[in-house]
């Protein structure tokens, strides 16, 4: 699975799978900001699902690698 790193440390991952692709990790405090966005995507406890025929919003995405830099820096990273 291939990840991000920022400043050395692990902060975004995605996969592809058989009939879907995902983002992770995923909290609660994004979804419930976007539930708008979101509506009709699949997801799991700690990943959004989306394909490449309905792919994620670009708000969505860019707010959701904002998020996880600003903790992976305010947390020294996972």
């Amino acid at each position: 699975m291939p990840a991000f790193k920022v400043d050395g440390r692990f902060f975004l991952s995605y996969a592809g799978w058989k009939h879907h692709c995902s983002i992770y990790p995923i909290d609660d405090g994004l979804l419930q900001r976007h539930a708008d966005l979101i509506r009709g995507y699949g997801r799991t406890k700690g990943a959004l699902h989306f394909t490449a025929a309905r792919p994620l919003p670009d708000a969505l995405l860019a707010d959701l690698v904002a998020q996880r830099v600003q903790e992976a820096r305010a947390r020294g990273g996972y």
